[in-house]
């Protein structure tokens, strides 16, 4: 991918002195994209830097390759059966090949990457988005562009987990494997959820937000759910001049041991003693 690499920075650094209709530019734009649609290549991935946790590592070039083709598409008209869509990006296709099932009202964007064993419910999956294997999209539940989503992770019905282009290079959202994220919770501006963490219903996470830990009362982190955790959604006091409010915050409330496989009857009884649901 070195050449591919290189050719895409090129065209990225000229873009505006290239003609970008000439056919070899597309070609290039289109190898890229389908490296990732293919698996072959990520947007952004974890990668060891000393920390416990490491590092999200974005792989700016491809994001350069996603921005450089919205600027060579060109809006077309696309049938499937009877629905018709407008926009400048094919959808995916050939899901019964690569072992992924797809229910009706369902949609992913082509150059998204949907691994073996993937379920969509009717749910939306966008460009330079990954899904892992055996991970569950459930009911109007949506991957932004870029995102990165482990294997055996399940986005409960109505999770939002946002995407990012621009600036190329801003981290994606990151879910780990084993992740459970609960039904409507929203993990956007580059979030990230460690392996084995689940979110319970309606939990915000973003890089503003505080995680804390109900046991110590410490905030471990901003935006990041440590691995292996019981995550609500909760509030914590903050005095203005015009009184005291309650500052949205994601409260770690238990800790398993690492590998521990979740169960959900166990699960929903915890959260029942906190009053949340899953």
């Amino acid at each position: 991918m070195a050449d591919l690499k290189a050719r895409i920075e090129q065209i990225w650094d000229e873009r505006d002195s290239l003609d970008l209709s000439a056919p070899d530019i597309g070609a290039t734009i289109r190898e890229a994209i389908g490296a990732l649609d293919s698996g072959e290549e990520r947007i952004a991935e974890v990668v060891p830097d000393g920390s416990e946790l490491g590092e999200v590592l974005v792989h700016e070039w491809l994001k350069h390759a996603v921005l450089l083709l919205f600027k060579i598409s060109e809006m077309r008209t696309i049938e499937l059966g009877p629905f018709e869509f407008a926009d400048k990006i094919p959808l995916k296709s050939a899901y019964e090949a690569a072992g992924v099932r797809v229910v009706p009202g369902a949609s992913a964007r082509w150059g998204s990457f949907l691994d073996r064993g993937v379920v969509l419910m009717p749910s939306y999956v966008n460009i330079g988005a990954r899904v892992g294997a055996n991970s569950m999209v459930d009911t109007w539940a949506t991957v932004g562009s870029c995102a990165q989503i482990g294997e055996n992770v399940h986005l409960s019905g109505g999770v939002g987990i946002g995407g990012v282009l621009e600036p190329p290079q801003a981290a994606p959202v990151v879910i780990e494997d084993e992740a459970f994220i609960g039904s409507r919770s929203m993990v956007t501006e580059g979030a990230r959820v460690c392996e084995g963490a689940m979110l319970g219903a309606g939990v915000v996470l973003n890089p503003s937000i505080p995680v804390i830990d109900a046991l110590t009362g410490e905030e471990v982190s901003r935006g990041v759910v440590p691995p292996w955790c019981l995550v609500i959604n909760a509030t914590r006091p903050k005095i203005f001049s015009g009184g005291t409010y309650g500052m949205p915050c994601a409260l770690i409330i238990k800790r398993f041991a690492e590998g521990e496989r979740h169960d959900k009857a166990t699960l929903n009884d915890v959260l029942r003693e906190h009053g949340v649901s899953m």
